[in-house]
């Protein structure tokens, strides 16, 4: 179904009462949030140049009003003749309300002294967990080892977050021949892009005015989230390819183009799709694996894992494959899934930069190489290591790796909650549905968990601690 018919509903209860999603569990209503983010997307919503009534040109910050001026009229030499109202009403910061001047939302976000002054959701939060799963506390009864609340303008916030990000980061030693180097465990353009993702694509209609931009910094891993899911048509699928562009907030990405940072000679955003590839890239010459994107109608989020895609064991690993004619993305690809498990045709082309028929053609090759196994099909389709002995395709036999033990971690979760499905576990770990599917089957016969359904067939089942 194009992106344009959406969302179907059934007529007899009308488009808010009848529009249903299929989810694991059956068919879910859909809110009226979900409902209006579907209806958004058939056209290109105007929220981000809405005049605020209750504002004024006082507003905004005169230094960044200055700054912008300056830039846009050295970039455009006819507007120099321009007045700085009619330059402020062109690009849509100041808009006529009523037959008064009055900030537009994207005004406001780019160029306003304190726009939490009329939107106080409208923030940046960066919150520093000690455990791996959020709610669980640390060794010494804490909750969160940092909680920082950003708020003022775009250009000012953003630098503003990364600082707090980094201050929660660690960094590691890179030796590059008589040197050692100390640099973070996720790349700063890596973060940088991600945010600026966030808060240039994030929903910026009246429903959503309320919600933040949060930063989750675990042990393991980062989570940079934004409410809204993707506008139009960009997909899942299609994230990561070159010079794809939708946005919802055109007049705000437009601002972001011209406005320079404040102390730096660059502006915050580039505004040519280039922002999810070069955060894919920069992990990729860090040695990481790319970032997973998980979309739903009310978010989207980044997660980003901080261990070496090529640390020192999976390249001894790699070692038994070297007689075999592979290419560096097939090397990559099978990196990858000894890290993650699995690997789908979409992760192939974004770690790769390459089309789904390439991806398709050297995936099915590592098939007949009995290197890897299809599982499932069509969009369903994801690939695992092959768990036989490969002594007939390479020369030395594949030392079988043994299945990493996730019992306590999963455990450490039912002893936060009470009851958990399968799905709130995938939510928080990062494991594969078959993966928790299978420890989730071995605590159960261990006589540590139980279903509180009667039965783990049903799709609806959680687990539950069983007492001693």
């Amino acid at each position: 179904v194009s992106y344009k018919d959406k969302p179907c509903y059934y007529q007899g209860s009308g488009i808010m009462s009848g529009s249903f999603i299929r989810v694991a569990d059956g068919d879910h209503q859909l809110t009226q949030y979900e409902v209006q983010g579907f209806l958004d997307g058939r056209g290109q919503p105007f929220y981000d140049v809405e005049p605020i009534p209750e504002s004024s040109i006082a507003d905004l910050d005169k230094e960044l009003v200055e700054l912008f001026l300056g830039k846009i009229r050295q970039k455009s030499p006819q507007l120099k003749t321009w007045d700085d109202q009619k330059v402020l009403k062109t690009y849509r910061i100041l808009a006529d309300h009523n037959n008064e001047d009055k900030v537009t939302l994207a005004g406001l976000l780019c160029l306003g002294n304190y726009p939490q002054k009329y939107f106080p959701g409208m923030t940046i939060h960066v919150l520093a967990y000690p455990t791996m799963t959020p709610g669980q506390t640390g060794e010494m009864g804490e909750r969160l080892l940092d909680n920082i609340k950003i708020e003022g303008p775009i250009l000012r916030a953003v630098p503003q977050a990364i600082k707090a990000i980094i201050r929660n980061l660690k960094k590691r030693t890179v030796v590059k021949g008589m040197f050692r180097d100390d640099v973070l465990e996720y790349p700063e353009i890596f973060l940088r892009e991600a945010l600026i993702n966030a808060v240039a694509h994030r929903d910026y209609s009246p429903l959503a005015r309320g919600s933040s931009v949060q930063i989750k910094v675990f042990p393991d891993r980062v989570e940079i989230s934004n409410p809204g899911g993707l506008f139009g048509p960009v997909t899942q699928e299609r994230l990561g390819e070159q010079g794809l562009q939708a946005s919802r907030n055109s007049y705000l990405m437009k601002l972001l183009e011209d406005l320079p940072v404040p102390g730096e000679n660059l502006v915050l955003c580039e505004n040519r799709g280039t922002g999810i590839p070069t955060m894919i890239n920069s992990l990729m010459k860090a040695g990481m694996e790319p970032p997973q994107f998980l979309d739903t109608r009310n978010q989207f989020r980044v997660v980003c894992f901080n261990h070496a895609l090529f640390d020192k064991e999976t390249l001894i690993w790699l070692e038994q494959y070297s007689k075999l004619d592979l290419s560096e993305r097939q090397r990559f690809a099978l990196a990858f899934v000894r890290h993650s498990e699995k690997i789908s045709n979409i992760e192939y082309c974004r770690m790769n930069h390459c089309d789904s028929r390439i991806a398709t053609r050297e995936l099915n090759d590592l098939v007949q190489k009995k290197l890897m196994t299809q599982n499932g099909v069509g969009r369903w389709t994801y690939y695992t290591i092959k768990e036989t002995k490969v002594s007939s395709v390479v020369s030395a036999p594949l030392k079988k790796r043994g299945r990493k033990n996730r019992s306590e971690e999963l455990l450490a979760i039912f002893k936060k909650r009470k009851e958990v499905s399968r799905q709130e576990i995938q939510n928080v770990v990062k494991m594969s549905g078959p993966t928790i599917s299978y420890w989730l089957r071995k605590l159960v016969k261990e006589e540590k968990i139980k279903p509180t359904t009667g039965s783990s067939k049903n799709p609806n089942v959680k687990y539950t601690l069983k007492k001693k």
